[in-house]
């Protein structure tokens, strides 16, 4: 029996990957939603969702990637699972071009990529039983498990804090937190290599959150598994992540390691993010004297601002901004921002001081006595 508990007649074709080579390496990702108008449906624009994403994700790590609703973010882990036909770029899974797999082709490496998704209620057939559900995976791969297939269902059951005997139970069954716990035990079942989370936690309540994200923990140092875990929660991404990717608009403006994140953040966005997180900690909250808000909305994808994305929010805009997108680069050790005038770091374009007209300014920063 091998280590996911399958037959010894069963051939594993999965290679650990070679050390210091990414598991994950996408380039360029570009996704853009065709609009057609009329009878004859014409393309008249585009939605671009997702539009030049360049990131990896080493084995073993939680890659976090957070921002607001309509950032891209729940588009480009659709994208990585190739549950979504890139419209460009290039997305590489232990060194294989997968950009372009037809479904029979990514059929075979369905048991390494799996995801998690965000609605617990949505994502289960409330006509299958729980068994049939998580033990779907083993069918549709042909897998055989030493003891069959319920034994290996009710095990991983068990494994994610569910009872075993549940397993001819429905969904209806079960509360919101307890399906997700079912979602996960399918993802899992095969024991991918990748998992990619989309909010998992996000349509629990606050009180189960804590436990669902400690679960994937356990489950990640138990299992070796590697996490792309999107969110739209920093406060729950600080407790899982090694690295964390904060997307706007499509694009990522920030990519760096956790602690240098959180500490100094280099992109204004990434510091009015954490500005809006709660500090449940009298001490640590009297540190913090002031509040970003952002004013207006983010700009629509179908047609966003040129140059800089954040530029129409920011108030560190400048006239470059508005004319020239700036590129993700290393101003720090592991930490990648696009800025033109980063926050902790070198401005990039000292010469550029003319603010633009009806930018926001300093009245965007409100001081609060907290």
């Amino acid at each position: 029996m091998d280590r996911g508990g399958r037959a010894e007649t069963v051939t594993d074709l999965r290679k650990p990957p070679v050390a210091g080579e990414p598991l994950l390496k996408v380039d360029g990702l570009v996704k853009h939603f065709p609009i057609k108008k009329g009878v004859l449906q014409r393309t008249v624009g585009a939605v671009q969702a997702v539009d030049g994403v360049s990131f990896d994700v080493r084995p073993g790590e939680t890659l976090g990637v957070v921002g607001e609703s309509g950032c891209g973010k729940s588009t480009m882990g659709r994208l990585i699972t190739r549950l979504l036909e890139p419209t460009g770029g290039r997305v590489e899974f232990e060194g294989r071009d997968i950009t372009h797999l037809s479904v029979g082709q990514m059929r075979p490496l369905r048991k390494d990529v799996q995801m998690i998704f965000q609605d617990p209620y949505s994502s289960l057939n409330p006509r299958h039983t729980i068994g049939t559900i998580v033990g779907a995976p083993f069918r549709l791969q042909g897998v055989t498990p030493v003891g069959g297939v319920k034994k290996a269902v009710q095990e991983m059951l068990e494994r994610v804090g569910l009872n075993p005997e549940h397993y001819n139970r429905y969904p209806h069954e079960f509360s919101g937190g307890q399906r997700q716990r079912i979602g996960i035990a399918r993802a899992l079942a095969l024991k991918p290599r990748l998992v990619v989370a989309d909010e998992p936690v996000s349509a629990l309540d606050v009180s189960i959150q804590a436990q669902v994200v400690n679960l994937l923990d356990d489950l990640q140092d138990e299992l070796g598994l590697t996490y792309v875990i999107i969110a739209h929660d920093l406060s729950v991404i600080r407790h899982v992540s090694d690295r964390i990717a904060v997307m706007y608009l499509g694009k990522i403006v920030e990519l760096a390691d956790r602690k240098p994140l959180y500490e100094t953040p280099m992109h204004p966005y990434t510091k009015a993010l954490l500005s809006a997180v709660p500090v449940p900690d009298p001490k640590r909250r009297a540190a913090r004297t002031s509040r970003i808000l952002l004013r207006g909305d983010v700009p629509s994808p179908i047609s966003p601002p040129s140059g800089c994305r954040f530029h129409t929010r920011c108030w560190k805009a400048t006239t470059v901004c508005e004319t020239t997108e700036p590129p993700l680069i290393e101003l720090a050790p592991a930490h990648r921002v696009a800025c033109h005038h980063p926050e902790n770091a070198p401005d990039q374009a000292p010469a550029d001081t003319q603010p633009l007209a009806g930018t926001p300014a300093e009245d965007q920063v409100v001081h609060q006595s907290e």
